[in-house]
């Protein structure tokens, strides 16, 4: 089978146990020694020509790429991976070395394509129409008479005013020098202009009426045209789309298949089911090879808003691929994820100050602030059990989960709402330290980079100059070890995942910080550190500065 490459005697490991938990996990030597040679056969293959990036004299647009391995079993017990790229690699879906995509969409004289060309069709008629000139001649003929009649308008009632004007003075005259014979005559002649006035405005309002209903019409049968086509586009557009979410069809071991309207329900993702990982399954599934384990890394140039490092290994996402990877995994033994799994017995919250009001305490890293979803053990969780007595609000701020440092605690809700205010009114200076992933050149600096969620694969965040809130952090090294930069950051704006971000990001300083299991490389431990907050008293307004060591 060409899709199904062996690996080498000498790569043989233990196998798992259990298959790989797609959306949090530690590569297992086998898919590291599988994605080595897929990468290798990446520096060297002559097969296609896509710009990854690498490669400054290369023509053409640099587009990055996630690849997969799935190292898996044929039915003759050798063992051996398959390799997949997310979407399409140089515009196409097939390659030798890779597997197929679950639906081709691509395939020449497919009802995809004959249907996209009816599309295109469409869009180009809409076009037409559009700027057509006979379409932009009628519209600035319309605005033109609009234009001429409102001028023409304004210098009648202006003139009818000024008539009206001197026709009450004649008035008034008449009625202290005629008699009621000679005024009635009189008067009836100044009604008599006051209603041929009436009669131009009147007659000014039917001339372009007229004028303007022969434009309207014509326009109003251009736009209608133009409508038709547009909700005939979105009809076929609409077709097109069930047609396709119906045309992947996703298997898992027990035989079972679903669509992606069968999983996502109307309106799956765009591009679901392109991914790497539900290529590997599907394919293995579809060759009766058993899955071992999967990973899949990131191969080229960052994207501008999204950080993904050259040959680091990445989770699945989670928008396009959970809904589907769930279907796909029924029926196999699957690691526990192990954000659900997380001891945290052995987690010791240190209290560094406490008087009535408040207090200051030193998270421990991998513990959470306040509880999530599945996880409940917590900051806020523990200090109810230790302060029961409190009911008003505690948490003031908060700390990701796997940074540690210091957290100020409110003791009552007068304390709480002081303490936030000071928050928001930017009072409370910050320092964290960190250790980054490599050594930079700039001693200090700012990074300024707006910053938003990853709809696609939350909690993750982008960076996003259209919709990202502003993020500004200030830095500054403080010395250097093993190639590695400890630095101070201090945030000016309190984004989530800003520092970690900010590190990152080939805007930014394009240095992970160590242990960024999400921007960077899994460790021991994120090695970012709440180090030093100054603040004050939320009642009797001392200044206060708390500082704490990191364990890094």
């Amino acid at each position: 089978m060409s899709k199904f490459h062996h690996l080498p005697n000498e790569a043989r490991h233990a196998l798992p146990e259990q298959f790989t938990f797609p959306f949090y996990y530690t590569p297992h030597p086998l898919t590291v020694e599988a994605a080595d040679i897929l990468q290798k056969y990446l520096s060297n293959q002559v097969e296609f020509d896509h710009n990854f990036g690498l490669d400054s004299k290369q023509k053409g647009m640099e587009i990055g790429k996630m690849f997969g391995v799935l190292v898996c079993e044929n039915q003759q017990g050798e063992l051996g991976f398959l390799a997949a790229f997310s979407g399409k690699l140089a515009n196409q879906n097939h390659w030798n070395y890779f597997v197929p995509p679950v639906f081709d969409m691509l395939i020449d004289d497919g009802y995809f394509l004959k249907k996209e060309i009816e599309l295109n069709s469409i869009n180009h008629h809409i076009d037409q129409l559009q700027n057509a000139t006979s379409l932009k001649k009628l519209r600035e003929e319309l605005e033109l008479y609009e234009k001429n009649y409102q001028t023409e308008l304004q210098i009648l009632k202006i003139n009818q005013k000024r008539q009206k004007y001197l026709r009450d003075a004649k008035r008034e005259h008449y009625k202290q020098t005629l008699n009621e014979v000679e005024f009635e005559e009189e008067n009836q002649k100044l009604i008599d202009e006051s209603l041929a006035e009436k009669r131009k405005i009147r007659d000014l309002k039917l001339e372009y009426d007229s004028k303007i209903k022969v434009v309207q019409d014509q326009l109003n049968h251009l736009e209608n045209e133009i409508e038709q086509l547009k909700n005939k586009r979105k009809n076929k557009s609409n077709h097109l789309q069930e047609y396709l979410f119906g045309q992947y069809r996703f298997l898992n071991i027990l035989g079972q298949q679903k669509s992606l309207l069968e999983i996502f329900g109307k309106n799956p993702p765009s591009a679901a089911g392109e991914c790497a990982a539900p290529k590997l399954l599907n394919y293995a599934f579809l060759h009766n090879l058993k899955p071992i384990c999967m990973a899949e890394f990131w191969w080229g140039k960052s994207p501008k808003s999204a950080i993904r490092k050259h040959q680091h290994f990445y989770p699945a996402c989670t928008a396009k691929c959970q809904p589907i990877l769930s279907h796909m995994l029924l029926g196999m033994e699957v690691e526990e994820n192990p954000m659900r799994t997380q001891n945290t017995k052995d987690k010791k919250i240190e209290i560094l100050f406490e008087d009535r009001d408040i207090l200051v305490i030193n998270k421990p890293e991998n513990f959470l602030s306040v509880p999530g979803i599945a996880v409940k053990d917590s900051v806020q969780e523990r200090l109810k059990l230790m302060y029961p007595e409190i009911t008003s609000p505690m948490m003031v701020h908060r700390l990701d989960m796997q940074t540690s440092g210091l957290l100020v605690i409110a003791k009552n809700k007068l304390s709480h709402e002081r303490l936030q205010k000071q928050f928001l009114k930017k009072k409370v200076n910050k320092r964290y330290i960190a250790l980054l992933d490599g050594i930079i050149e700039n001693q200090t600096g700012e990074i300024n980079l707006p910053l938003r969620v990853d709809l696609d694969d939350r909690p993750r965040q982008l960076v996003c100059y259209e919709h990202g809130k502003p993020a500004v952090t200030k830095y500054e090294v403080i010395g250097f070890e093993a190639n590695k930069t400890r630095i101070y950051f201090y945030p000016i704006t309190g984004r989530t995942h800003q520092l970690r971000v900010h590190a990152s990001h080939p805007s930014g300083l394009n240095m992970p910080i160590v242990g960024d299991d999400l921007y960077g490389k899994k460790g021991k431990r994120l090695c970012l550190h709440a180090e030093k907050i100054e603040f004050f008293h939320p009642i009797s307004n001392k200044k206060l500065i708390f500082s704490s060591e990191p364990n890094f």
